[in-house]
């Protein structure tokens, strides 16, 4: 009987311990105090394990008594460095000149045949004009009033009967940068439009439906333009160019 309890019981310890596989192969003992005490004291190879320093390099690294409060002085001198600088430079920068001989030899020439036509940017818009032309935006202008002087000063090209000058061609857009479009110097013409009024279409209604929808929606518009007058064109000549380059 005595036999039979102690078998069932180490049957059920056997079944409460963890398969073997799942044991370590190998324990690790220490002998290190788990107080809080600070009398007793851990060496330093039980609490940094992965770090094991051979005594006679600390020995090496350990500074004498003496030196220990003794300021540190650098090993190796200072470069020395020189008593006086030279001064700065100025870097000059040499900057092309708007009045190139081509300009030179064929503005007094484009300046004493009138009339002159001018292709005139408008926000974004060319538009072929010369003096006396009404011009009809086909939008509103903000910010003007009927009687108030526009000075156009974004040309492309300015000529007359014989002679053109061109801008330089437009730089195609890419992705990253968008198209860039050259205009004329505004100091070698004037060209002025007076503000003449402004025009309204008549009203337009259109009518919006959806398939097998019965409801029919009517979208009403009127679209209103500005109007311009080019009161002035005139190409200025070399000597009053030269004036207001500088040159």
């Amino acid at each position: 009987m005595l036999a039979q309890t102690v078998r069932r019981s180490l049957l059920e310890a056997r079944s409460i311990l963890p398969p073997t596989f799942l044991l370590p192969f190998r324990a690790r003992i220490t002998t290190a105090s788990h107080t809080l005490e600070t009398a007793n004291t851990v060496p330093e190879s039980l609490l940094r394990p992965g770090q094991h320093i051979a005594e006679d390099l600390k020995e090496k690294t350990q500074l004498p008594k003496d030196t220990k409060n003794a300021p540190l002085t650098p090993s190796t001198p200072s470069p020395a460095v020189p008593s006086q600088q030279p001064p700065n430079t100025p870097q000059t920068t040499e900057q092309s000149s708007p009045l190139t001989p081509q300009i030179r030899k064929l503005l007094p020439l484009l300046h004493s045949q009138a009339p002159h036509y001018m292709t005139l940017h408008i926000h974004g818009h060319p538009y072929l004009l010369t003096a006396g032309d009404t011009l009809r935006l086909p939008f509103l202008m903000p910010r003007v009033q009927p009687g108030d002087i526009l000075r156009l000063n974004r040309a492309t090209h300015i000529g007359s009967r014989d002679f053109t000058l061109k801008a330089p061609e437009p730089a195609k857009g890419t992705r990253d940068a968008p198209k860039k479009v050259f205009y004329l110097d505004e100091r070698l013409f004037e060209c002025r439009a007076t503000v003449v009024g402004v025009e309204s279409e008549p009203m337009r209604v259109k009518e919006k439906t959806k398939r097998r929808m019965r409801h029919v929606r009517r979208v009403k518009s009127k679209h209103r333009f500005t109007v311009l007058k080019i009161s002035e064109v005139r190409v200025k000549g070399l000597e009053e160019y030269e004036r207001a380059v500088g040159a």
